[in-house]
């Protein structure tokens, strides 16, 4: 670990949004779920979430560029499971779908809570999905195609909400409590020492401004 290093992690971490996150619905295409998890990574996204009854999102959550060690994934068995939690968490899920409800993207206030749904390459977003969102959400387009890539509509939705926050200055201090921070910061700064801890029921020990380690716990 460098102290160049070191500082762009906790620039990163301190950077993450623990309200802004994206929800795959049944995406199952390795390079959609990994270009997903890299918007999710360049915007600032903490968590993001899938209904993953198959394992696929688990499956390319580490090999998301390198990308899926630095984004959270919580995977739900079903689309119920994951709204319920999510809007108990107090997010508005917005569906990335087509219907007589839906809006132009850009309408909405994403420094609010937000949750994008978006559904599987080829279907789209399922019924029940579409029907436990809170809102419908469009981008407009002028050619002759019906729909974006999910991965391409992901990225426009993320950046929109990246746009806002920005202006809202949400990105200049942590929002994540201060225990959380310094727990992800030390497992990312020394993701071996952290396994190592883990599985011997040890707490982390502390870093130095650099990241190296003040003290080995496994050389006492």
């Amino acid at each position: 670990m460098t102290p160049v290093r070191f500082a762009k992690l906790r620039r990163v971490l301190r950077a993450r949004q623990p309200d802004l996150t994206v929800l795959m619905d049944a995406v199952h295409k390795p390079h959609n779920i990994s270009a997903i998890l890299r918007s999710c990574d360049a915007t600032g996204v903490y968590c993001a979430h899938a209904v993953d009854p198959d394992g696929d999102v688990s499956r390319n959550h580490m090999a998301a560029g390198g990308t899926g060690r630095y984004v959270g994934l919580e995977i739900h068995d079903t689309m119920h499971q994951a709204c319920a939690l999510l809007k108990d968490r107090s997010f508005s899920i917005l569906a990335a779908h087509f219907s007589d409800q839906a809006r132009d993207y850009r309408e909405f206030d994403y420094t609010r809570p937000t949750a994008f749904l978006l559904g599987a390459e080829l279907d789209g977003v399922s019924v029940e999905a579409a029907t436990l969102a809170d809102f419908h959400v469009v981008i407009p387009m002028e050619g002759l195609v019906a729909s974006l890539n999910v991965s391409v509509a992901a990225a426009l939705l993320l950046f929109e909400a990246r746009r806002q926050r920005e202006q809202a200055g949400l990105y200049k201090e942590s929002r994540l409590p201060q225990e959380e921070f310094d727990r992800v910061l030390f497992e990312w700064a020394q993701p071996g020492i952290a396994l190592r801890c883990r599985q011997q029921g040890l707490p982390y020990p502390p870093l130095t401004v650099d990241g190296d380690l003040a003290a080995n716990p496994f050389n006492p």
